[in-house]
């Protein structure tokens, strides 16, 4: 098997063919600098030529038997495993995976394919009992037409592949925008996988270009029937409003930031909260929605959580994210190493008292840890997507699930205590879409509703929540 090579070229309309615009991106790995590879970006005619292509092929797609495509993404599931260090390797250069977060992310993108192959035979028509005994009443379940789907850097690969192969075994065509940072483990990887898996050329391509160039131009286009959106809630909320246009009312579904809180009742097992802290917050280098952007601790365990806390965290591993053992690999770009700093620096500013730092290497945060943190602050209150935790002490119980909900997000949430019960009703006081009871913040499961309330997003990924974003219903009568 040879492994995929990548040159200066995007995949539209089923060709491989260089961008037009004028632009280049220039690809690195963020933690040693080297060029991986520099593309020629995508202008609007290539967006252009992809949905056109797209929406000529969809509708010979959408009527082909389910079983066809459900054997490609059994395909696609197969080319992955073969293929699973190459794609490890891949994540660990362009996106700054560690080999943890990487394996991690092949199995979720792994688990998302095999629940996907089952939704061909999941896009049922049914008859309703109809009021009228003269008339039969039918509906039926069709596919949209061609999604656009723009995706992250943070889990390019499997939050690309999420909605990329959902769509296509429904029966929709596909245009994929990936994020500039990650155009090969978002985008031109996934069109290496489906053109291996014979998928029919033109139903998906590839546009990397800069959101400047393109991006307005990707969601207002009057092809695609639905945009699949996941990144930061400021661009979400742009994205929400472009396509929401005066000539052409699309469909969105957006997953956005998130503020979880991480909460520790005052019964809880003070090492397990300890450990949840460690892989909820510094799991990906805390780049990720779901990860724990604040600890909330009732203050009679307050203290003794801290001092836990401090000494478990002196002994996380950063650095090279190639290595096993590296927890906290480096940050995506000198961008965002300046605005975490810019945190910090404010958190300091504003009172928070900082009980574990460490020198930035490059873009490699270490560990910063605030303790008495008002929970009003710009440190409690904003997203840092970064290894940043600020640790807030509540009065009691009632007090946690106050500061828990006192934030405009609502992504995912966790809660620690030994007393289960007690654990399922503070969790149902959250106003947050997930919420885990003994376990870390971040989860994501094929089968199970991922999205978020307030300003997280719109819409549930996975399951048959998925199938029914990404497809319509349609009711028909008829006279018996």
């Amino acid at each position: 098997m040879v492994a995929y090579q990548f040159s200066d070229q995007q995949f539209i309309a089923g060709q491989w063919v260089k961008g037009t615009s004028t632009n280049i991106l220039k690809n690195t790995n963020p933690y040693n600098q080297e060029t991986l590879l520099e593309l020629q970006a995508a202008s609007s005619v290539d967006v252009d030529t992809a949905y056109s292509s797209a929406e000529k092929q969809q509708k010979s797609w959408a009527k082909t038997e389910a079983k066809l495509r459900k054997q490609l993404a059994d395909r696609v599931s197969e080319i992955i495993q073969n293929r699973r260090e190459e794609i490890v390797d891949w994540l660990i250069q362009e996106s700054g995976s560690t080999r943890i977060k990487a394996n991690i992310e092949v199995d979720a993108a792994l688990a998302i394919v095999h629940e996907a192959s089952t939704f061909p035979n999941r896009l049922l028509d049914s008859k309703l009992k109809s009021p009228d005994p003269e008339r039969h009443s039918w509906v039926y379940r069709k596919p949209l037409g061609v999604i656009g789907v723009i995706s992250p850097w943070n889990f390019p690969f499997h939050l690309s592949m999420r909605s990329v192969v959902t769509a296509l075994t429904i029966g929709n065509a596909v245009v994929l925008k990936p994020a500039s940072d990650t155009p090969i483990t978002g985008g031109l990887l996934l069109a290496k996988i489906f053109e291996e898996a014979g998928l029919a050329q033109g139903l998906f391509s590839v546009v990397a270009g800069s959101g400047s160039e393109i991006g307005d131009y990707f969601v207002e286009h009057p092809i695609p029937k639905l945009i699949s959106f996941t990144g930061s809630t400021e661009v979400g909320q742009r994205v929400a409003e472009l396509a929401v246009g005066r000539e052409h009312l699309k469909r969105i579904a957006l997953e956005l930031g998130g503020n979880a809180p991480l909460v520790i009742l005052d019964d809880a097992d003070l090492d397990l909260a300890v450990e949840l802290t460690v892989m909820g917050r510094f799991l990906h280098q805390g780049q990720i929605c779901m990860s724990t952007n604040r600890v909330i601790v009732d203050a009679k365990v307050y203290e003794a959580y801290v001092k836990k806390l401090l000494a478990r965290a002196q002994q996380i591993p950063y650095g090279d994210p190639s290595s096993d053992s590296t927890l906290i690999g480096p940050i995506i770009n000198a961008g965002q190493v300046q605005k975490i700093q810019e945190i910090i620096e404010k958190g300091i500013a504003q009172g928070a008292e900082l009980a574990l730092k460490g020198e930035v290497v490059g873009n490699v945060i270490p560990p910063h840890i605030f303790i008495n943190v008002d929970p009003a602050s710009d440190l409690a209150q904003q997203e840092s997507f970064g290894p940043v935790l600020p640790v807030i002490k509540a009065k009691d119980e009632a007090h946690a699930l106050e500061l828990a909900n006192d934030t405009r997000f609502g992504l995912s949430s966790a809660v620690c205590t030994t007393n289960k019960e007690r654990g399922l009703q503070f969790a149902l006081g959250i106003d947050a879409g997930m919420t885990h009871i003994n376990a870390i913040s971040v989860a994501d499961d094929p089968t199970a509703p991922f999205g978020g309330e307030k300003n997280s997003g719109l819409g549930r990924f996975n399951g048959h929540w998925i199938l029914e974003e990404f497809s319509r219903t349609h009711w028909v009568t008829v006279n018996k």
